[in-house]
């Protein structure tokens, strides 16, 4: 999430990932693409010199509004390996519990840690078994519940 705090500014919070979090670091908001210094970084209300993997954080933010950032984008380290917005992506999916079956085409909402968005199965390239991961059928016309399978997804927007 994003806050608007008197007499601090803006204020991303979110949780550390990966590598470290410390004021004075050039951060970058993917899918957004903008680019800010980290003023400074505080947890439970106490500042720090640094957040490290697993933190839950806020941190200040120059130059930036509130309006500009979402809810589910990414903040990493501007000069070492960026994020940025995918126009698609691979990923292996089981189908849990579904009424009748999936085709390319299908749209549904998927969720990635806070952010919810459409993304369309713009191919399902095979389907694959649910223990070994090993390929059962490639290209298969559709998929049904409990079937595992390699899927390319688009999401409807960054």
């Amino acid at each position: 999430d994003v806050y608007k705090i008197g007499g601090i500014g803006t204020v991303p919070v979110g949780r550390v990932e990966t590598g470290v979090l410390k004021p004075g670091t050039i951060v970058v908001f993917a899918p957004a693409n903008i680019t800010t210094e980290v003023k400074s970084v505080e947890m439970h209300h106490e500042a720090l010199q640094e957040a490290v993997p697993g933190d839950n954080v806020g941190f200040n933010v120059k130059n930036v509004s509130v309006k500009e950032l979402r809810r589910g984008y990414v903040a990493g380290d501007s000069k070492n390996n960026p994020p940025k917005g995918a126009a698609d992506f691979t990923a292996q999916v089981i189908v849990l519990n579904h009424p009748g079956q999936i085709s390319n085409g299908y749209t549904p909402v998927l969720d990635c840690h806070t952010a919810h968005i459409a993304c369309k199965f713009a191919e399902i390239k095979e389907k694959v078994d649910r223990r070994t991961g090993k390929s059962t059928e490639e290209n298969p016309k559709s998929i049904k519940s409990g079937d595992a399978a390699i899927v390319n997804l688009v999401p409807s927007k960054p």
